[in-house]
């Protein structure tokens, strides 16, 4: 039997593979081109799509879902994007997004249902009160098609550990943009590709760096995402599973990424 101890390392080994494909179709070409198809202006889908399975969200509560990006750009994006395409629309959209990339990324993984069985599993057993992202995602249709539900399982398994880490954040009294600068992966540049003009991540830099403990935080938040991961992946999963779920995710990353960027 898995200890809880051992689930939330196996939580915080799978987390890069969650994050990095299950966020991939966001800014890959076919997302682009599924855009362009809606008649959206360019770089609004994700916004749009993302956030329409909650309905016509405003701008304003958009920028607060999301976190990472000015509220400026919300206000800028999703007026134009709502107006048009309306968000049943939207969600099929961005879900279309989602479906084209795996056809493209993931059709020669072996057994891709089994893997979105496993990947589905966590999910429908996690409580979504309080995550809105990914309780809207977890009960939106989901592709008949293996491959396609794959890609789908990665991306609401990446909503369930983003809503988590966004409420471990609150518990330790970060922000995400001051969570984006403790994190090594993360800082100032971050900031930059994420629409913070200069002078505004300067300023949050500054903010964070204020507080001795910012990284310590920003650790504890880590630890605590892991530890309730880890508490679903013990519940739902045999430790059996919870090996096949690694196998599977660390070939599926290794082949992914061995594919060159287009």
């Amino acid at each position: 039997m898995t200890t809880i101890e051992g689930a939330a390392g196996l939580a915080n080994r799978i987390r890069p593979v969650v994050q990095v494909l299950g966020g991939k179709f966001m800014t890959s070409p076919e997302l682009a081109a599924v855009e362009a198809e809606a008649g959206l202006p360019p770089r609004s889908l994700y916004l749009r799509g993302r956030s329409a399975v909650l309905g016509d969200v405003p701008p304003k509560v958009a920028a607060e879902l999301f976190g990472i990006f000015p509220h400026w750009l919300f206000e800028f994006v999703l007026p134009q994007a709502a107006a048009a395409l309306d968000a049943p629309a939207a969600v099929r959209a961005y879900a279309e997004s989602s479906a084209r990339w795996s056809r493209v990324n993931l059709s020669a993984v072996p057994e891709p249902g089994r893997l979105a069985d496993l990947l589905f599993r966590v999910v429908d057993a996690a409580d979504a009160s309080g995550l809105a992202l990914f309780a809207g995602w977890k009960n939106a249709v989901r592709p008949a098609d293996d491959v396609e539900r794959l890609g789908f399982a990665l991306m609401v398994f990446r909503e369930l550990r983003g809503g988590l880490h966004f409420a471990a954040l609150r518990t330790v009294g970060l922000s995400v943009p001051e969570a984006v600068i403790a994190d090594p992966e993360g800082g100032r540049a971050r900031l930059l590709r994420t629409a913070w003009p200069p002078e505004a991540a300067d300023e949050l830099v500054a903010t964070a760096e204020r507080k001795p403990d910012l990284r310590e935080r920003w650790h504890r938040a880590e630890s605590l995402t892991d530890d309730r991961i880890g508490e679903l992946l013990a519940d739902v999963l045999t430790a059996a599973e919870q090996a096949e779920l690694e196998r599977r995710l660390a070939d599926l990353f290794a082949q992914v990424q061995a594919v060159p960027e287009r």
